[in-house]
């Protein structure tokens, strides 16, 4: 038992360790370039729906929910670490450290639920197509969304109250650009640092993978009613309807996928690289995802384009 600690009043952000001091300037500048297209692309996909009356559906709501949740996500991560770098301003509260935490744990939970309502959404629309106007409406969808942003907020609570409970007598420095749950508890000791570790995996493997199944079971079903279709240009109209759903998932599941194989094979990265990936597959979806929507949705593109043409014969009559 662990009797003789202090508590720490603060927590120092390390970044990558490997990073020397010329480097600073220009990679504070990278992460605030990537906040800049993160905050940019998912407010201009908000207002954008807000603006146009005929992307007010569904299938819109569920793209504005995960937009919100990126901002946000970008929001709580970014500017720490621009300050770091750009400010040699390292040092957060301890209890600041923890709050990041549980936004970055607690967002990421609810972008695998809002991916498990777009997954349903597509289900519907191309398996059960003539159930779909009863079965998906923006009521409808809203309730399922707000559940997405509900489920997650009791455990992931319940997740840093039991971190809070860990002395924490080792260094107080994060080796990470931002607070998550691995980079605190190694900083933890006592008896009950493996008990917390293995209850937040159990909490972090519903909040992924029970979505991801359903996830699966969508998509793979909905491949198998696209191969059956005899007509050809039906069956690429109706894989256009849920390609940026399927790209959307992918950005975000598949490089967490990669890295927990390679931990379990034994595979190991250093610091700067495990660093680097966690940043990629963390910060990549939020900035990608309003290109996605804009490049890859139909509704969206050509509503782009009316505009821009619009805009292109003002400017032309203004000349």
């Amino acid at each position: 038992m662990i009797t003789n600690f202090t508590r720490m009043s603060t927590f120092t952000i390390l970044g990558f360790p490997g990073l020397t001091s010329q480097y600073f300037g220009p990679v504070s500048g990278l992460f605030f370039l990537i906040y800049l297209a993160i905050a940019a692309g998912n407010i201009f996909l908000l207002f954008i729906v807000i603006y146009e009356k005929p992307l007010q559906k569904p299938t819109y709501l569920v793209f504005c929910h995960l937009a919100l949740n990126d901002l946000t996500f970008g929001t709580v991560t970014l500017p720490k670490i621009i300050s770091k770098y750009w400010f040699d301003d390292s040092i957060i509260s301890f209890y600041g450290c923890f709050v990041q935490m549980f936004f970055v744990h607690y967002l990421g939970s609810v972008t695998s639920f809002i991916l498990l309502v777009m997954a349903l959404d597509r289900f519907i629309a191309i398996c059960i197509p003539l159930r779909y106007p009863v079965l998906v409406t923006n009521n409808i969808i809203s309730l399922l969304c707000g559940l997405a942003w509900f489920i997650p907020l009791p455990l992931m609570v319940a997740v840093i109250l039991h971190v809070l409970t860990l002395p924490f007598c080792k260094s107080n420095v994060i080796a990470q650009c931002y607070c998550d749950h691995i980079a605190i508890t190694s900083q933890a000791c006592g008896e009950d640092v493996r008990i917390v570790a293995v209850t937040s995996l159990c909490v972090a493997m519903f909040c992924l993978l029970l979505p991801l199944s359903f996830i699966l079971f969508s998509y793979v079903s909905i491949i198998a009613i696209i191969l059956k279709m005899s007509n050809a240009t039906g069956r690429r109209k109706t894989l256009s309807t849920c390609t940026p759903q399927i790209f959307i998932t992918c950005v975000f599941y598949l490089p967490r996928c990669f890295v927990y194989v390679a931990n379990t094979v034994g595979f190991s990265f250093s610091t700067d690289v495990r660093i680097l990936l966690i940043l990629l597959y963390s910060l990549f979806p939020p900035a990608v995802n309003p290109i996605i929507y804009c490049f890859k949705t139909q509704d969206i593109k050509q509503i782009l384009l009316k505009r821009l043409h619009k805009t292109k014969i003002g400017i032309e009559r203004t000349f």
